[in-house]
């Protein structure tokens, strides 16, 4: 019989759950005292590691003396305005500015609302559609389930957000043609610099600096959904810097935090800035509850100077190369078909035949947790992983194909 907890991306009938209990570093504990390597850092975003008593220190201190208040016109509050200029200090993006939400889902809804209503703001309220990509994942959110290319997630809710159109996934030219076909109606194009849930897919620079120019030629922004790939992930702060291409916005979530509060929001570059400022009585009619919310944004600070502390975007760097030759060496022996990734996201490509849910289920088991996207399982550790913990990771992964 089903608890009273209705899981997210499960079946509601189950009952047959893993019940993770701590958490110390890279590994994780269940309440059976069975150990396990976290290799998807939770879902693509506990960079600093699980059980840091300092985090727990700060989001303590600041609920012992605020713990929030709304930022809703005429309030803030200190915390948030600091960690505004701390993301805005490591964005690509000049003389950003940043808004304060709750998740991925909720950044990527925001991006979209800003886009629309920035260009309203300049003066070109006919620029309303939204381009996407295929197998791209924006959250679960209407907005984002409108613009996410994975079509089972779209199956069951009605009608969508209107204005909302998909091409091909680094098609340059199917892009182009989106552009040539609604032409003068494009307010913004998403994109994943690389695609995570949809089953890590990295971007060339090449197509990313084609959709900045396509952008710049027609007047819509570039929004670069950084949920996955932001704070560290490709071994810098955002994914716009490994790629040396800088988008209008970024959205970001995940990890911001580490996973220990949970906040997401987008960072808005010049064009978007002076739009919305360009008419002084202009009222934005947007935001939620605990935009800024001051005990979420100490954690943020705090998982930002950890970061910076422990270098991890180096570190970042040194797991991904680890992974990817761990991975090369599995295709090299025909153990997998393939691998695909950037950074410390990284994918191996299952053989024919096998089932990746399979095969992560029978993973677990022997103290591995990865994560399953039909045709392939992802790697996305905590950025402290050790050597150790990596090998062991692709060891059992290799053994558990082995074995089908």
């Amino acid at each position: 019989m089903p608890g009273s907890f209705l899981h997210s991306f499960a079946k509601p009938s189950s009952d047959a759950f893993i019940n993770i209990v701590r958490g110390e570093m890279a590994l994780l504990w269940d309440d059976k005292g069975n150990e396990y390597i976290d290799g998807i850092g939770s879902l693509w975003y506990c960079q600093i590691g699980h059980g840091r008593t300092e985090m727990a220190e700060a989001v303590a201190a600041q609920i012992s003396t605020l713990e929030t208040y709304s930022t809703f016109d005429p309030f803030t509050n200190p915390i948030a305005e600091a960690l505004a200029e701390t993301i805005s200090s490591l964005s690509p993006i000049p003389s950003s500015r940043v808004f304060l939400c709750g998740s991925g889902s909720e950044s990527i809804d925001s991006a979209m609302k800003i886009a629309r209503t920035s260009q309203i703001q300049s003066g070109y309220p006919e620029r309303s559609i939204i381009i996407s990509r295929d197998r791209g994942y924006h959250g679960t959110n209407y907005g984002g389930t409108s613009a996410q290319g994975l079509p089972l997630n779209k199956v069951g809710y009605g009608t969508l957000l209107e204005g909302v159109v998909q091409v091909e996934a680094d098609d340059i030219e199917a892009m182009s043609l989106a552009f040539q076909q609604n032409k003068g109606r494009i307010a913004a194009v998403i994109a994943e610099p690389v695609q995570g849930a949809g089953g890590v897919w990295p971007a060339t620079r090449e197509y990313l600096e084609a959709l900045r120019r396509l952008c710049d030629d027609n007047g819509a922004y570039l929004i670069f959904d950084e949920v996955i790939t932001g704070f560290g992930r490709l071994g810098e702060w955002f994914g716009a810097t490994y790629y040396g291409v800088t988008p209008d916005m970024i959205t970001f979530a995940k990890g911001v935090t580490s996973g220990y509060q949970p906040l997401g929001g987008v960072i808005t570059g010049q064009a978007i800035n002076s739009a919305l400022t360009a008419d002084p009585t202009f009222f934005l009619r947007h935001g939620y509850t605990y935009s800024g919310h001051a005990t979420v944004c100490a954690a943020a600070l705090k998982n930002i100077e950890i970061m910076k502390r422990e270098n991890l975007l180096e570190r970042a760097r040194q797991i991904g190369q680890r992974i990817e030759s761990g991975l090369a060496a599995l295709s090299l022996d025909g153990t997998i078909q393939g691998y695909r990734g950037a950074g410390a996201i990284w994918a191996g490509m299952l053989p024919d035949g096998l089932d990746a849910t399979v095969v992560r289920d029978t993973m677990i088991p022997q103290g591995v947790i990865a994560r399953s996207i039909p045709g392939v399982i992802a790697f996305c550790p905590p950025l402290v992983i050790t050597d150790t913990q990596i090998d062991t990771m692709l060891d059992v992964f290799a053994a558990v194909i082995q074995s089908q």
